[in-house]
C-alpha cells in the first residue's frame, strides 16, 4: 500500500496552487465556526488567543481565526503547504506565523497554547494517540483540542475504501473513526469532551464529487453553491437543524470531530503521561 510521504504531499499541495481552493480541503468554515463557539461568551472572544493549526492545508482556517484577533500559529512538514498559508495571509492581511516541523515532535513548550485544532491529518496515523497526546501536552490546562476526521458509516468511507485498496486514493493509506472511537482516544489523553459534532456538507458530498468530474473531463466549473429551490432550501435546514441535535446524526455524517478540554488543573508534562 502507497504511504503518504512528504514528497507525496508536496507535489498534491503544489497542485492544489493551482486549484480553486474550495476544490480541496473545503470545510465551509466548519473549523473556525466550532473555535470561535468556544469563546462566544467570554469577553473579547478569539482575541489574543494563542492557537495552533496542526497540519497547516491550505491555511484558510488559520488565516480566518487571525483576522478574528487570534495569535495564530501553524505547523506542517511540507513546504508546499506552508506556502500556501502564507499566500493566504498575505492575501488577507492576516498574521500567521508558519513553522516547519513534524506533529508528532512539535518544537513549542508545555502548555503553549489555548487550542490546538486539524482537519483532515488524524486518519492518516496508524497510532492516532501519539499525535493526540503531543498536541495535549502543548495545550494550557483548561485549554481546548478541536480534532475532525472521516466518519466510519458514509458512503464516502465505502469509496475511499475502494480506491485505497486499488491502490488509486489521493492520499494512500487512511482510515476513518466513529464518533464513539473518536471521543475515547481523545478522554484517553487526559482530556474531557465537551461536545461532538457533525457535518453533512451543503451541497453534499454527490454533488461536489459531479463539479470535480466535470471540471476534470469537460473543463466546465460548476458553482460550488447552486440557487436552491427557496421553499425545499429551508424545509431542508430545518430538518438539519432538527436531525443534529441527536446523537444519531453523527452516525450519518461524512465527517465528525470533538472539542475535548484539557483538565483546568493538569500540571505541565501531565498530558505526555496520560
Amino acid at each position: 500500500m502507497r504511504a503518504s510521504t512528504p514528497g507525496h504531499w508536496q507535489r498534491f499541495w503544489e497542485q492544489a496552487d493551482r486549484l480553486e481552493l474550495d476544490d480541496v480541503y473545503g470545510t465551509d468554515g466548519r473549523m473556525v465556526r466550532e473555535i470561535t463557539a468556544i469563546y462566544a461568551d467570554c469577553p473579547g472572544g478569539l482575541h489574543g488567543r494563542r492557537i495552533l493549526e496542526v497540519g497547516a492545508g491550505t491555511g484558510r482556517d488559520a488565516v480566518a481565526l487571525a483576522a478574528a484577533g487570534a495569535r495564530v500559529v501553524t505547523i506542517d512538514y511540507v513546504a508546499g503547504s506552508l506556502g500556501l498559508t502564507r499566500k493566504a495571509a498575505a492575501q488577507a492581511v492576516a498574521d500567521v506565523q508558519v513553522v516547519c516541523g513534524d506533529g508528532l515532535g512539535m518544537p513549542f513548550p508545555d502548555a503553549s497554547f489555548d487550542v490546538v485544532f486539524h482537519q483532515g491529518l488524524l486518519e492518516h496515523f496508524r497510532e492516532p494517540s501519539f499525535l493526540l497526546r503531543e498536541n495535549v501536552r502543548v495545550l494550557k490546562p483548561g485549554g481546548y483540542l478541536v480534532v475532525d476526521v472521516p466518519q466510519t458509516f458514509h458512503y464516502y468511507t465505502l469509496g475511499k475504501q475502494a480506491l485505497i485498496a486499488l491502490d488509486r486514493w489521493f492520499a494512500g493509506w487512511e482510515t476513518q473513526f466513529t464518533i464513539g472511537q473518536l471521543e475515547r482516544l481523545a478522554r484517553e489523553q487526559g482530556t474531557t469532551v465537551i461536545r461532538s459534532y457533525g457535518d453533512w456538507m451543503v451541497p453534499g458530498l454527490w454533488y461536489r464529487a459531479l463539479r470535480k468530474l466535470v471540471l476534470t473531463r469537460a473543463g466546465l466549473r460548476l458553482p460550488m453553491h447552486p440557487e436552491p429551490v427557496p421553499v425545499l432550501a429551508r424545509a431542508g435546514e430545518a430538518w438539519r437543524r432538527w436531525f443534529a441535535r441527536r446523537r444519531l446524526s453523527l452516525y450519518t455524517t461524512p465527517t465528525i470531530g470533538v472539542i475535548a478540554r484539557r483538565h483546568p488543573g493538569a500540571g505541565a508534562d501531565s498530558g505526555a503521561r496520560a
